[in-house]
């Protein structure tokens, strides 16, 4: 049986702010503790806390995937797909400049599946994925 374990990241930031307001409300994500340093994310069942570190901030090298510039350096999450499209919706409408625009990959075959790429405030790069059937998260 398949138990859900949360994973934790760290990662860097520009500003404590713009970081509270994307990820806590544009996200929707629960906020934790923070500083003036750092912030806690319940980042969909997951721990992410953002440091501030402008230092370390560098754009993601890109990678050609299915003909598309993914950035290499990403986390995000994989969502059940009505919720995928609320988000995408959302971000649209917010004006979200997407890296790569919400399509459908691999449609029709093994692991067709939702997904969309985008930056944070600092640059960091996001990908939200869905599939349709979850039992296609592994699938090779």
């Amino acid at each position: 049986m398949n138990q859900f374990k949360p994973f934790h990241l760290a990662f860097p930031i520009r500003d404590i702010e713009e970081t509270r307001s994307f990820y806590g409300d544009l996200l929707g994500c629960e906020i934790g503790r923070s500083t003036e340093k750092w912030i806690d994310f319940n980042f969909f069942g997951h721990q992410l806390s953002a440091h501030v570190k402008p230092d370390e901030l560098a754009q993601a090298k890109r990678n050609e995937v299915d003909g598309k510039n993914v950035p290499v350096r990403h986390f995000g999450a994989i969502l059940p797909w009505e919720e995928w499209h609320t988000l995408a919706d959302k971000l649209k409408a917010f004006g979200i400049e997407f890296v790569i625009e919400p399509y459908i990959r691999f449609k029709g075959e093994v692991g067709e599946q939702a997904t969309m790429f985008f930056l944070d405030p600092a640059g960091n790069a996001l990908e939200f994925k869905s599939f349709q059937d979850p039992s296609q998260i592994f699938a090779k």
